[in-house]
């Protein structure tokens, strides 16, 4: 008897599985579709990064010193790996506000009453956001390059370790959309969920070794630096695409940068997926 349950119990697993998997993928192309129809979004989604590295590059270059120099071309390396994470991170804000948009017309009610997986809604809206970011990252790369950015500058380096610094970058941004998407389930209105996505991202992105070497830090702040998810995949960033500032602090995140910033993401990924989940259903039940 326990045989033919067990028998007949995993099909119905994988079923579920695939369910979830189909129903996360349609919701996806509906975002996507969505963002096609509402150009303003990705237009000011690729402007405003593309100010930061200009802004950033002409403003700040000459006068940050790395290491032992101030040389404009060392700070725009060292510069880009920061603006390239700062750029998917904040991606956050938008995927908040975009939830608790569809809350606030109800759309979110609507999908309850179909026979979907629970967390397809979320799962959707956060690979819809994936791709744009990834676009706005391509864009961004091309701009970096076009101001002078040289993977490889302070390190040899190759193109597939190129495209892991690139792969950490948008796990990271893929981690704090779910971070995002519970923020904008807590609040009552898209301006709310603009708001309290970016108060927090402001201190984790400037308490961090992206703009700055955080050896230059007072002690205290240097190792809440050195300690922040973000710096880490700023820090693997810097090892893969060899550029120049790569943090020599003893922190283990520091050291090993890589493994760092996969756990945080994961880590990241995991609970506030669940915490996101569980918002859902009792915010919309």
């Amino acid at each position: 008897m326990t045989a033919v349950t067990d028998t007949l119990a995993k099909p119905q697993q994988r079923g579920a599985i695939a369910q979830s998997i189909s129903d996360s993928l349609v919701v996806t192309k509906r975002n996507l579709i969505r963002m096609t129809r509402i150009p303003e979004m990705v237009i000011f989604g690729l402007i405003q990064p593309v100010m930061f590295v200009i802004l950033f590059t002409y403003v700040f270059g000459g006068s940050m010193k790395i290491g032992n120099t101030t040389d404009p071309e060392v700070y725009k390396n060292f510069l880009m790996a920061g603006i390239f994470a700062q750029t998917v991170t904040f991606a956050t804000a938008g995927a908040g506000a975009g939830i608790a948009d569809d809350m606030h017309k109800g759309l979110i009610d609507r999908f309850r009453s179909l026979p979907m997986a629970r967390g397809a809604v979320l799962t959707g809206r956060t690979l819809a956001d994936l791709v744009q970011t990834a676009l706005t990252l391509l864009v961004l790369a091309v701009v970096a390059l076009i101001v002078g950015w040289r993977p490889g500058f302070a390190e040899p380096t190759n193109f597939a370790r190129i495209m892991a610094g690139f792969g950490l970058l948008l796990l990271l941004g893929y981690a704090f959309t779910w971070i995002g998407a519970l923020i904008g389930l807590s609040v009552r209105t898209p301006e709310a969920a603009t708001s309290g996505g970016l108060i927090w991202l402001f201190p984790v992105t400037f308490i961090s070794n992206a703009f700055v070497d955080s050896s230059q830090m007072t002690p205290w702040l240097q190792k809440v630096a050195d300690w922040n998810p973000f710096s880490a995949t700023v820090q693997a960033c810097r090892v893969l695409f060899g550029d120049p500032g790569v943090s020599q602090s003893q922190a283990w995140p520091m050291q090993h940068p890589v493994w760092a910033s996969l756990i945080y993401s994961v880590l990241i990924i995991v609970l506030f997926r669940t915490l996101a989940v569980r918002k859902y259903r009792s915010a919309t039940a």
